[in-house]
């Protein structure tokens, strides 16, 4: 079939969509049973392997057709251990698939193989004691790729790369300052986001002496845990059971696990899976071609029935079978918003605390019709999923595509109003949007023009992702690096501690890149800047994070510990309404580059300051003595200082103080 319109036709849909629960191998001792979706083949057969990459078939077995589309077949005797594909054939053209339900695979994911589940759980993982998860507005996500997490010397692991590093406990450098699991601990994170972690193609797992990397964008096998990460790819249950033992290891420190899913797209469209068995089904297209709003060559077509049910199976897996307390989407607005609300709704039914977060843009243009794509402005739209906000990010740092642009904390004129529909966690504020203000210049900047108010995307703060930095782009550290190239270290130090500042006093959640705790950089003298901006298959040299840093960047770690643990103790960061966010906060009117406001709430009273001035500022406070709690070097929950009547403000720093 070369158009996809006939699968979206309400007859196609009515015949076809099979909504049973046993897709794919279904093992038992005695039997196992084997249920293929593939509606336009005219046969399906079961073949058998010994080897999981080598070898003919040493039995091939026709399936039977059955409902909706699906083909079955029940093979008597145990099959544990051995490997197995789909031979599909449609208008006399035969093809061999990976079942997209398979569980597990061999090397390189090129076999599906049969396991027993109940044997890859290490012990006491079924009935293990889960961290509570917090609610959103209370977790603090920390985005580590597996491999860059352990790979460097400096890590002092002795799985590097691999899964089972974060199991290793008590771990520190030579002059016993902590690191993997144990800094993990101690900066107080409450959840890990791992890069893509299941099978992906880019990595050849037959070749793990040979220097490779990816970040794992590049789907294959959604069901199965990524190999090169396991001590042995070709063994399917080891990957699972090592997935399942880091896992077990983060719950038993208290910290949950968040997994970056890809469903917008796979690695290879025309060598999938499903495009063997259901040419076509599970991807859009734009006449003959593969639409490509994910910019990776293909488009996944979440709006078509079996698509939607193939991703809410597969999330529901990872979180039932592998104890997964979050999932964040790539390129969520490639999905349909009735996707996503019906995958909110699958996982409520696990567990209504799993958090669901996602990019909400696409790469490029999608046939999906605009409103019915999970983009960041119909985030509203989605309730109990939240979206990265970029407003809050490029207001900080400056835009990630213009690589000189300086962001509020580097002295660029007018991003006030941005920042201060940051705080309020993307619902917005009524005082921003009040009668058009008088303009305000600054004169040393000549046609100064007020960068565009951005309109409330959220429907409450637990909807809004606040960082600055992720994979993506250049580090925090980097970016400020380029785009002030005249800045004194000491300076860039205070833009970096400002930066966090804000951040983590804005509402909603808080989530950064590993390593910008201690000034992460991705050097590279080849690049034009002398840093790495895209290094998704660079050198464990460059992507690796070096635990070296955090002893020569002490101060850094311990200002983001600080503000991690002033956050948790106190109320006002953690307003969820629009209504608690219209009523509690307050803004300060006050010169240029410079944002301070108050958070009321019952019993408390936050008083925040912004400086990005590289002067020294005082302002006035409310009346009554304030604790100081995070200043231009301080933070955390001991007190700095009292004042009362004013407070001086330090050039590029901030304040934060609090009357009880």
């Amino acid at each position: 079939m070369k158009e996809t319109t006939i699968y979206l036709s309400k007859e196609f849909e009515e015949n076809y969509t099979y909504t049973g629960d046993d897709l794919g191998c279904t093992y038992a001792k005695e039997n196992s049973s084997f249920r293929v979706y593939a509606p336009t083949a005219q046969r399906v057969s079961l073949l058998l392997f010994k080897d999981g990459l080598h070898g003919e078939a040493y039995e091939i077995l026709e399936m039977k057709p059955s409902e909706k589309g699906t083909f079955q077949i029940t093979v008597p005797g145990d099959l544990e251990g051995v490997f197995y594909l789909y031979e599909s054939e449609i208008d006399g053209v035969k093809r061999q698939a990976v079942d997209p339900y398979a569980k597990a695979v061999g090397a390189n994911g090129l076999r599906g193989m049969i396991v027993d589940l109940k044997k890859t759980n290490p012990e006491g993982f079924v009935m293990e004691k889960r961290p509570q998860k917090p609610r959103p507005t209370d977790s603090v996500i920390y985005e580590v790729h597996v491999r860059d997490f352990s790979i460097d010397d400096s890590s002092q692991m002795k799985h590097k790369g691999k899964f089972l590093a974060f199991t290793e406990e008590g771990l520190e450098t030579p002059n016993h300052v902590k690191v993997g699991l144990e800094h993990l601990k101690e900066l107080g994170v409450t959840h890990v986001h791992l890069l893509p972690s299941f099978d992906y193609g880019s990595v050849d797992e037959t070749k793990l002496d040979t220097a490779q990397y990816n970040w794992g964008y590049d789907p294959v096998n959604y069901n199965v845990p990524e190999g090169s990460y396991s001590t042995n790819p070709y063994d399917g249950a080891v990957r699972i059971k090592e997935f399942k033992e880091m896992v077990q290891a983060l719950h038993k420190n208290g910290i949950c696990v968040v997994m970056d899913v890809v469903y917008n797209h796979v690695y290879d469209a025309e060598k999938f899976c499903y495009q063997k068995l259901v040419p076509d089904y599970f991807f859009r297209k734009n006449g003959e071609q593969f639409a490509d709003a994910s910019a990776c060559g293909n488009e996944t077509a979440s709006n078509h029935l079996m698509v939607r049910k193939y991703m809410i199976d597969s999330l529901c897996y990872w979180a039932k079978e592998y104890h997964v307390d979050g999932f964040r989407f790539d390129l969520m607005a490639i999905h349909d918003i009735t996707t996503m609300n019906e995958i909110r709704k699958a996982l409520d039914e696990i567990d209504k605390d799993i958090l669901i977060y996602g990019e909400g843009w696409a790469a490029d243009e999608s046939p999906l019709p605009k409103e019915e794509r999970a983009l960041k402005e119909y985030t509203y739209r989605m309730p109990g999923i939240a979206a990265f906000s970029d407003d809050v990010r490029d207001g900080i740092r400056g835009c990630v595509f213009l690589e000189k642009e300086k962001g509020f904390v580097s002295g660029e004129p007018d991003l006030e109003d941005i920042i201060k529909f940051s705080v309020t966690g993307a619902v917005g504020h009524s005082s921003l949007y009040a009668a058009k203000k008088k303009e305000r210049v600054r004169k040393d900047i000549p046609n100064q023009v007020r960068k565009d108010l951005p309109k409330a995307w959220a429907g409450t703060t637990e909807q809004c992702v606040n960082y600055s930095s992720c994979h993506d782009n250049y580090t925090l550290w980097d970016k400020l690096c380029v785009s002030n190239p005249e800045a004194s270290k000491e300076q860039l130090k205070r833009m970096n501690k400002l930066a966090a500042a804000i951040y983590f006093t804005c509402q909603g959640i808080c989530f950064l890149q590993a390593g910008e705790d201690f000034l992460r950089t991705k050097e590279d003298k080849n690049e034009p800047y002398g840093f790495k901006e895209n290094s998704y298959n660079s050198s464990d040299e460059i992507n690796g994070i070096h635990w070296n840093k955090k002893e020569e960047n002490m101060d850094m770690f311990r200002y983001y510990q600080g503000l991690i643990s002033f956050r948790k103790s106190v109320k006002g960061l953690h307003l969820i309404t629009k209504e608690e966010v219209e009523e509690s906060i307050t803004f300060i009117e006050s010169e240029l580059g410079v944002v301070a406001y108050t958070i009321k709430t019952k019993g408390e009273l936050l008083f925040v300051c912004y400086n990005a001035n590289k002067k020294q500022i005082e302002m006035e406070l409310p009346e009554g003595e304030f604790e100081v709690y995070v200043n231009d070097k301080l933070a955390g929950t001991e007190i700095l200082q009292i004042v009362q009547d004013k407070i001086v403000v330090e050039p590029i720093s901030a304040v934060v103080l609090k009357k009880s």
